[in-house]
Parts: structure tokens; C-alpha cells; sequence
């Protein structure tokens, strides 16, 4: 079965981007991947509003970026710099109807071939079970730094049994040996979490940074604590922003992130060592309002390309 599928969208591929589906021919400096199923807890949930999230971010292209060549003030000049970047969309990754578990380890099949061709991969989801897979394929790049912009710490262990869903990521990166220091940005409200997948994550030496500490202390201070040096992977769960910023979640908390502390932290990321690639998940289309929730989403992972052009990640040519 093919890893990817091409997706169904008025925008059929990101930022106006080639469509590359052969991942094993892959030549890019960039590479955005949709995401769209996770492991469901209940039936219903296999096909769910997060599911359309990749082509929904797909679909507002042009207003994210109205043209390559014109001038974006967020990351200082045109996109790419005028520089020959090689940004792809390598599509969807395909859902088997009857191995519906079989969707992680495509997605992670589909990483491993994006880094190999030495791509960056920008992924959207679907539900925060998709870094899972993410993860676990950059175990050639460790040690990593795991940097969570989310409402909630997403520590459960499983829930109905179910090891690798929406609840679970950040526990089951814990349990990677290639996964380092981790921190947990916008904490806030509840979630699924009890005392005791806190105390978990605190006694993993998580970071747990509530929203209300980031407004206090400013952007710049949480920055600081991440140390220089490092190599980061950046998880965005849509509700750890404002609900004013990104309306359309399930999960919606009053309280989070602003898009210029986002941005900021990106921008930041790029610079202090090497941000390997991001996500943003938990998006959901039908509850949107004028596609601003997709726009912020896409506008986000412009910062990340400008910035990473900037700051010469791509200065070599792809593997």
C-alpha cells in the first residue's frame, strides 16, 4: 500500500508546493505531510473533525501566503528568501479501512523516508496521537528536546486500552531513549490527566510550564529555560493557544497561548540549536470561524520555514 495518498482539497498541496508522493524519489529541503487518523478510543471516533484538519490547512493557502514573492513581514522578506528551496507536499497518509492501526506505522515509514532524503517534515494532524509515530522515527536523532505548546500534559498511559491515542503522547515519548528533556508549554484547565500521570510527569523531570506562568513571566523567560545547543521537535495542540487565536478545538480553555508568544518560540527554537520538525494537531474544521483556527496553522509553520531559511538550515543541498 502506498504511504501516501494525494489530498482532497481546493488547495491540493501547501504554499503552492509541488505534490511529491513517491517518498523513495523524494528531493526537498521541506516536507508537508497531512496526518488526519489516529487510534480511536471509541468507534465513532475513527473518522473524526480533526481528520479533515490536513486538507482544511491545505485549503487556505492563499490567505497564509497570497504569493510567494511578495514580502511577509513575520520572517523579514519573501518566504524562502529568494533562495531555491525545495518544498514539497507528499500528500496524506493513506488510511487502510480495515487496519486502522496500521495508520501509525505508515506515518512513521512515511518520517523515516522525509528524513532520510534529509527533508524537514511538517506534519498536520489529526489528534495529538500522531507525534507518536513522528517520534519515534527520529530515534536517529537523538538525544531530542520535546517542546509541547498544549492545554493539557497528555501524560495517560492508555485509555479503553488503547496505549497510543490523543491522551497518551507525551508518556509515550518518555518511554523513547532518544528523547530527552521535555517541556510542556500552556498548561491549563483539565484534561485527562489524574494526580498520578502528574506526579508521572514530574517525576519523568517534565517541565510543566502553565499558560498563566507564560503571561507572567513573558515568552522570553520560558525561552531560557530550554537549553541552547539542543535539537528540538516542536508538538502545537491547537487548544494550547487562545481560543481567541484558535477557536476550532474539541477542548477549548480561556487562557492560552497568544500567536506572538507561539511565533516567538519558534523563532527561538530555530535559533538556539536545530528545531527537526513540527506538528499541529487537534484542529477541527467544522467549528472555525472564517478558517482563522487553519490560518493561524499555517502561518506558524511559515514562521518555522523563514526563520529555519534564515538561520542557513537549508543551505545544503537535500540528501
Amino acid at each position: 500500500m502506498q504511504l501516501t495518498v494525494p489530498p482532497r482539497a481546493p488547495h491540493q498541496t501547501f504554499l503552492y508546493s509541488p505534490l511529491a508522493t513517491d517518498l523513495d524519489a523524494l528531493d526537498a529541503h521541506v516536507a508537508f505531510i497531512g496526518m488526519p487518523f489516529g487510534n480511536a478510543y471509541e468507534p465513532h471516533a475513527v473518522s473524526n473533525d480533526q481528520s479533515r484538519a490536513p486538507d482544511a490547512v491545505r485549503a487556505v493557502t492563499d490567505r497564509v501566503c497570497r504569493s510567494l514573492e511578495r514580502y511577509d513581514f513575520d520572517v523579514g522578506g519573501p518566504i524562502y528568501d529568494g533562495r531555491a528551496l525545495k518544498v514539497v507536499d507528499v500528500g496524506n497518509v493513506a488510511f487502510d479501512i480495515h487496519d486502522h492501526h496500521g495508520h501509525f506505522d505508515r506515518a512513521e515509514a512515511a518520517i523515516r523516508k522525509i528524513l532520510a532524503a534529509g527533508a524537514m517534515p511538517v506534519t498536520v494532524g489529526g489528534d495529538h496521537g500522531i507525534p507518536i509515530p513522528i517520534l519515534r522515527a527520529l530515534d536517529g536523532e537523538g538525544p531530542v528536546t520535546l517542546i509541547q505548546i498544549d492545554a493539557h500534559i497528555d501524560w495517560r498511559d492508555h485509555v479503553n486500552g488503547v496505549r497510543d491515542g490523543l491522551s497518551s503522547p507525551i508518556r509515550r515519548a518518555s518511554e523513547m531513549s532518544h528523547i530527552g528533556e521535555i517541556y510542556q508549554i500552556g498548561i491549563r484547565a483539565q484534561g485527562s490527566a489524574r494526580p498520578e500521570e502528574v506526579e508521572a510527569a514530574r517525576a519523568y523531570g517534565a517541565h510543566i510550564i502553565p499558560a498563566f506562568e507564560v503571561h507572567d513571566a513573558g515568552i522570553d523567560a520560558i525561552i531560557d529555560r530550554i537549553p541552547d545547543g539542543g535539537r528540538y521537535y516542536l508538538t502545537i495542540d491547537a487548544d494550547g493557544m487562545d481560543p481567541s487565536v484558535m477557536p476550532a478545538v474539541e477542548g477549548p480553555a480561556p487562557g492560552g497561548l497568544t500567536f506572538h508568544q507561539a511565533r516567538k518560540l519558534i523563532h527561538a527554537l530555530v535559533r538556539k540549536g536545530r528545531l527537526l520538525g513540527m506538528d499541529i494537531v487537534e484542529i477541527t474544521p467544522s467549528s472555525d470561524l472564517n478558517n482563522i483556527t487553519s490560518i493561524v496553522a499555517g502561518r506558524l509553520i511559515v514562521n518555522l520555514i523563514g526563520a529555519a531559511v534564515r538561520a542557513g538550515y537549508f543551505d545544503a543541498p537535500p540528501a
